[in-house]
């Protein structure tokens, strides 16, 4: 819901139009519905608004109370707002909207900083305290919304998006080495508070930020235990705490929208079970290409099977194959940092349409890593060695040695991305209930879920992902990982299905996007990527060895990751994102 920018003035200087309008600008997607600026001195707030709750104008944002002293830009959704605004009601505030912006800036002036730990949702917002000539930044504990920031020693200026920071100038473009191990080891995720650039920075999950003219101060005010219960539960009691958490949060999902609300049906379990438990007549959508000679490039078997029990008011779109990269730059222009899932150009393709009849989805990402739903979590639970062996032995993309063959030696240095990943398995949990922990509060944030954010708002459509509601996130946390791995992974989920779902659908092997005009590492595609790896801004670069390179060109389905992504296109894509938002 929206997108959302600011800067803070550490000089002299007020904050300016001109400087806010640049960023305000390429937020528009984000925000199609109205847009609005506040200036105070040295700082100045920009919001692009999509409607979705209070279609009014006292929803308008920047949202400020005079009388509290308080202005804020907000990008997201509180699903308790209703129950908050009737706390502070009681507390003796006064509303005048029905949003939840405005019960964001009257929990703060309740509770100060600690008015994030009051709220169930996704949200990322900056809020400006005028009594104390201080900036507020927050994100949701899941990193389900993004917030960017870049500083120097006249400003700092923050954004949903990195493009929107580099709209407005200023900004250091250099390659981040650090980062750029972590993104070709790491399977594309660059953990806060890194990105690719040097110059951009993002404030982690469950943080805030607090910045005044003395600088800024980070505190984080959640994280995730994967400790088990005082008392243990059996499995009977772990599923009927999973359904009834699981919910609530997809009723609080639908709940909290003046709009209609819908869900993207894959057909999948995950995201049949969301329109199981929604069980009402909600708009669905699938989407499915063309098949190819090695694959089907649709699961509508599957989706139709829910649509049918559940008599949805569904939407099937196909896109032919040779769309794929045709309009693949644009999917690249709306990503803010290099993503290299092939699934990025289809959840753009699938907003387009969708964004013609719903403002809002539900989605299924995150129930994978909250439940435990992928292959490599039993080959990892079976396998021998420290926690980093174990772990980087099915996820790194290319060892540390590979990646020094990978880049320039400019770009070389200690192997950044063991050190991440032992300091982030750290802890007495078991080694699965640490891989879980790490997945779901950091490798899931920049992965899955700011791609689909990125490519839902890049058509004015909000995506909300109830499996990571994070009273189920808590839950799930404490389960056994024994008891999630069973029948080959997600079982708490598959037992809550067998009541609402055909077995087809529960008992399929996982499936994937299929896009296969892009898994092929050949026809067009491999030239697309050729063209990209030897064009002159990819040489005048330098950030790949040549050598390297041309090995790949040679014999590109040779040199496959574990998770059997192309290490080609994993370079291709960077070089791509960097000559469409850098040069």
């Amino acid at each position: 819901m929206c997108g959302i920018c600011g800067e803070f003035r550490f000089d002299a200087n007020k904050s300016d139009l001109q400087t806010l309008s640049k960023m305000m600008d390429r937020l528009a997607a984000r925000g199609p519905d109205d847009h609005g600026s506040f200036f105070d001195g040295a700082i100045g707030l920009g919001h692009r608004r999509l409607s979705i709750i209070d279609l009014s104008s006292r929803a308008h944002q920047p949202m400020s109370d005079q009388d509290l002293g308080l202005s804020l830009v907000f990008n997201g959704t509180i699903y308790n707002y209703r129950q908050l605004r009737r706390e502070l009601i009681q507390y003796g505030h006064q509303f005048v909207s029905e949003s939840d912006t405005e019960v964001i800036l009257k929990s703060y002036a309740q509770w100060g900083e600690d008015c994030v730990s009051h709220f169930d949702g996704m949200f990322a917002f900056g809020l400006w305290d005028s009594h104390k000539q201080q900036l507020l930044l927050a994100r949701d504990r899941l990193g389900i919304k993004p917030l960017y920031f870049t500083e120097n020693a006249n400003s700092l200026r923050f954004a949903s998006t990195l493009p929107a920071l580099l709209a407005a100038g200023d900004v250091d473009t250099s390659i981040d080495p650090i980062a750029l191990h972590h993104h070709l080891s790491l399977h594309a995720v660059v953990p806060a508070p890194r990105t690719i650039l040097q110059g951009v920075r993002k404030l982690a999950p469950g943080t805030i930020l607090i910045v005044n003219s003395k600088g800024k101060t980070v505190k984080r005010y959640w994280s995730l235990s994967a400790n088990r219960p005082e008392i243990a539960l059996s499995e009977s009691q772990w599923i009927e705490a999973t359904h009834a958490a699981l919910k609530a949060a997809v009723d609080s999902h639908r709940l909290a929208a003046d709009v209609p609300v819908g869900v993207l049906l894959s057909g999948g379990l995950d995201s049949s079970l969301l329109v199981a438990l929604l069980d009402q007549n909600v708009n669905t959508f699938s989407i499915g290409f063309e098949d190819a000679p090695k694959e089907r490039g649709s699961e509508f078997e599957f989706s139709d099977q829910v649509v049918a029990r559940y008599n949805t008011n569904h939407h099937r779109y196909t896109i032919p194959n040779n769309q794929v990269l045709t309009r693949l730059p644009e999917a690249i222009a709306a990503m803010s940092e290099p993503m290299v899932a092939q699934d990025a150009v289809a959840f753009y393709l699938l907003a387009e349409q969708v964004s013609k009849t719903v403002k809002v989805v539900q989605s299924g990402q995150g129930a994978d890593e909250v439940f435990a739903g992928y292959f490599w979590y039993p080959l990892m639970q079976a396998a021998q060695g420290s926690d980093l062996e174990r772990f980087k032995g099915f996820y790194f993309d290319r060892t540390h040695e590979e990646f020094l063959q990978t880049v320039n030696p400019d770009y070389h240095g200690a192997d950044h991305t063991s050190q991440l990943v032992t300091d982030l398995l750290k802890g007495s949990e078991t080694f699965l209930d640490k891989v879980l922990r790490m997945d779901v509060t950091t490798l899931i944030v920049d992965d899955p879920v700011k791609r689909v954010d990125n490519m839902t708002m890049a058509w004015g459509l909000e995506a909300r992902v109830p499996f990571l509601d994070h009273h189920l996130v808590e839950l799930a946390a404490t389960m056994p990982a024994e008891l999630k791995l069973k029948e080959n992974g997600k079982y708490p989920l598959k037992a809550i299905a067998r009541k609402l779902l055909p077995a087809a659908i529960i008992d399929r092997p996982k499936g994937y996007f299929p896009v296969p005009a892009l898994k092929y590492v050949q026809g067009e595609f491999l030239e697309t990527m050729r063209e990209v790896l030897t064009s002159q801004a990819c040489q005048q670069r330098q950030l790949f060895q040549t050598d390297y390179i041309n090995k790949l060109l040679a014999a590109p389905e040779s040199y496959m990751t574990p998770l059997q992504g192309s290490k080609l296109w994993h370079l291709a894509l960077l070089e791509m994102w960097l000559q469409e938002h850098i040069l």
